[in-house]
Formats: structure tokens, C-alpha cells, sequence
């Protein structure tokens, strides 16, 4: 198993990518530290990995706010303290609060700098100190593809995922010498809880400017985080990985 040793902080792990994220690298073996704001979608995650990868491989679900950093700092040391090491972080969680930039209220702007930016920052400083010294360690931020091609109505989300592109590349450079990567996964319109909610004709048309005529799978992108956790992608960093259909090039 390629992980069988390593230990995973995936943020936003209840759900959607988070959740698969978590469920792809428990099955190549690793150990996943389940964290999120809804523990009881947490725990049921963890049954499910559990079942799936039998007792081997361990689960531990934990409460966690990224919108607040004494949440943060405590949900890591529990980490930490129970496997002893974090080798690979996804930064996964984050919110949208959409509306056109005319109209956007400040506390919109704030909230989703705060959870999905600022809070990348927070779970990356939470993890480096034992990455630096085991001179180890992957981690990845889920970004967007609207960070690079912009989308009307969400100059907030966009501009915090733009954010950590460059928070990723930034990073990359300054631990790159302790065998630390740093990469960003961009999803393009993927099937989650947010997009079932689209109309059949909003579909239709968003389905037909992306070249493979569909959206993407949460497989999808798991896949590409666990091929930048691996050890096949020790030569990578600093880089943003698309999975889009062909959406943005």
C-alpha cells in the first residue's frame, strides 16, 4: 500500500471532495484525520472507511472551524498528538457567499476570505514545523478553475482561491529545499450537493462549453490529490493541477 505509513488532515471532509478525497487516500493506505464542522458526517465517513478498508486503516473524525483559529490550532494538536505526525494535508474546506460585487456586503467579502483563504494559511503553519524536520511532507489546496477564469457573481470565492495559488507557490519556494511539496488541485464544475441544485437548462448550457460534454466526478479530483500526495510526484511543486473537462486551458 503506498500509504500504509502515512497519516492525512484532509479540512472539509464530511462531503463532496473533501469526502472522496478522504475515502481514495484511505484506500491506498493511509491513515486520514476526518475534520470538518459537522462531526456526525464525520463519524459516518469514518464507519464507511472503516468498513471499506477493514481495521487497518485508522479514521479519527474531529470537529473543526476553519473560520476560527483557536479551532484550528486545537483540531491539528489532537492530530497530531493521536498519530504522532501529519505527512499530508488537504485543504479542502471552504464557502461561497454569491452576489455581484456591486451589491456584496463586507461580511460576505470577510467570511469567505476568511474561511477559505486565511484559513489555508492557518492549517499549512499548523503542519510545516514537523514537515520541516522530518524534512517530509505534501500538501495540497483545493482551489478552483473560477480562480483563474473569474466567474460573474463570485468575486469573493474567486479572489480567495486566487489567493491560494499564490499562497501555493510561495510556500513551494520556501520549503522546497526540506523535501516539502506544495501544489493546488483547480476543480472545474464538478457533481456535488451545490451543483444538484442547478436547473436542468443552466446544466444544459454550462455542460456544453466544457469539451467533455459532462461534469466532473469527486473521483475525479481525488485522484489527482493522491497522485500529488505520492511519492510519484516528489518533483512537482508550485504547480496548479486542472481537472476541468477542458474548461479553462
Amino acid at each position: 500500500m503506498p500509504f500504509d505509513d502515512k497519516v492525512a488532515f484532509i479540512t472539509g471532509a464530511s462531503q463532496g471532495i473533501g469526502r472522496a478525497c478522504a475515502m481514495v487516500l484511505a484506500e491506498a493506505g493511509a491513515t486520514v484525520v476526518l475534520a470538518s464542522r459537522n462531526l456526525d458526517n464525520l463519524r459516518s465517513v469514518a464507519q464507511e472507511i472503516q468498513k471499506s478498508s477493514g481495521e487497518a486503516v485508522r479514521a479519527l473524525p474531529l470537529a473543526l472551524d476553519v473560520a476560527r483559529e483557536d479551532s484550528i490550532r486545537e483540531a491539528f494538536q489532537k492530530g497530531i498528538e493521536h498519530f504522532g505526525k501529519i505527512d499530508i494535508l488537504v485543504n479542502n474546506a471552504g464557502i461561497t457567499r454569491d452576489g455581484l460585487l456591486l451589491r456584496m456586503k463586507r461580511q460576505d467579502w470577510e467570511e469567505v476570505m476568511n474561511t477559505n483563504l486565511t484559513a489555508a494559511y492557518l492549517c499549512i503553519q499548523q503542519v510545516l514545523p514537523g514537515m520541516i524536520r522530518r524534512r517530509q511532507g505534501r500538501i495540497i489546496n483545493i482551489v478552483s478553475v473560477v480562480a483563474q477564469m473569474g466567474n460573474a457573481g463570485q468575486a469573493n470565492y474567486a479572489a480567495s482561491k486566487a489567493g491560494i495559488i499564490g499562497l501555493t507557490r510561495a510556500v513551494a519556494q520556501e520549503v522546497a529545499s526540506r523535501n516539502v511539496t506544495v501544489n493546488a488541485v483547480a476543480p472545474g464544475f464538478i457533481e456535488t450537493a451545490m451543483t444538484e441544485a442547478i436547473s436542468p437548462e443552466a446544466r444544459e448550457k454550462l455542460t456544453s462549453r466544457i469539451p467533455l460534454q459532462r461534469l466532473g466526478q469527486v473521483s475525479d479530483v481525488a485522484h489527482a490529490v493522491k497522485f500529488l500526495a505520492s511519492d510519484d510526484a516528489g518533483y512537482i511543486t508550485g504547480q496548479v493541477v486542472n481537472v476541468n473537462g477542458g474548461l479553462y486551458m
